[in-house]
């Protein structure tokens, strides 16, 4: 049989070319992922560090956290840099007792972390080292000694906590307690005994304000003290609170040195490392 050869109309069309992929510019990706990341720091997460012992035992000088902002909606405070796009909480949220909040300081509008104790109306009052909410004190019982390794070049709170561990190292033993909140939420403190700050006049929160303290209460300048720069935080406004402490991303000892990549990781304090706050 001869051979055939099929005329072209019976051919079956070839399929459409598929458009390349245009790859983006490195300026077009670099500009991406900043709209991601003024996304994702607006809305959902910002990174904060603690730079100071006023949040012991929960928070270490060295942690590195992540702050919720959804929880209590959005404000000036809660916005990237700081920009007055936000009138107001949107929508309108309030922190609960106990919780831990970052916020901008009233005056200089500085980042602090402080848990949240006193809400509008509550009246807060310090008695010999202890809370009274609304008249009543709160529950307040010991609960060990919080042991924490000296940092370079660093020191205890006062002499008389310091103590040399069987490895040789220094560290700082404290008195920890803990305390319960008429809501049941439960917390450590540390307290170093009596000091001008126990005793507190009684203060009654005003509308759209908090009353914030440390958990290292006789080392924290917080709504006890004036609201001054780098001092004092005085009653803190709803508005200015930045999200809720919601769990540790990192944390380090403070032994690291650049141009030795190795203690990269022996000064990371890995068994804190994704702790919940």
């Amino acid at each position: 049989m001869p051979d055939t050869v099929p005329h072209t109309a019976d051919m079956p069309a070839p399929p459409p070319a598929k458009p390349e992929k245009k790859e983006d510019s490195l300026p077009v990706f670099l500009l991406k992922l900043v709209v991601v990341v003024l996304v994702f720091r607006t809305l959902i997460f910002s990174s904060f560090s603690i730079p100071s012992e006023s949040m012991m035992p929960r928070l270490l000088e060295g942690d590195y956290l992540f702050a919720a902002k959804w929880p209590y909606g959005y404000s000036q405070a809660s916005m990237p840099f700081d920009l007055p796009l936000v009138s107001g909480r949107v929508p309108a949220g309030m922190p609960d007792r106990g919780d831990v909040a970052v916020f901008k300081h009233p005056v200089d509008r500085v980042d602090y972390i402080k848990r949240v104790i006193g809400l509008p109306g509550d009246q807060v009052q310090m008695v010999n080292g202890v809370l009274h909410l609304n008249g009543t004190p709160v529950r307040k019982v010991p609960a060990g000694a919080l042991i924490v390794k000296m940092r370079p070049e660093g020191r205890c709170a006062e002499p008389q906590f310091q103590e040399r561990e069987e490895d040789g190292m220094l560290a700082c033993r404290y008195p920890r307690f803990r305390e319960t909140l008429p809501n049941g939420v439960t917390y450590e403190v540390l307290d170093f005994g009596l000091r001008q700050a126990d005793t507190t006049a009684p203060v009654i929160v005003p509308a759209g304000h908090l009353f914030m303290m440390g958990d290292n209460r006789d080392n924290s300048l917080d709504s006890r003290f004036p609201a001054v720069p780098g001092q004092g935080v005085g009653l803190v406004p709803v508005e200015n609170v930045v999200g809720r402490a919601s769990f540790v991303f990192f944390s380090t000892d403070g032994s690291a040195e650049w141009l030795k990549p190795w203690t990269w990781f022996t000064a990371a304090r890995w068994n804190r490392i994704g702790r919940g706050i």
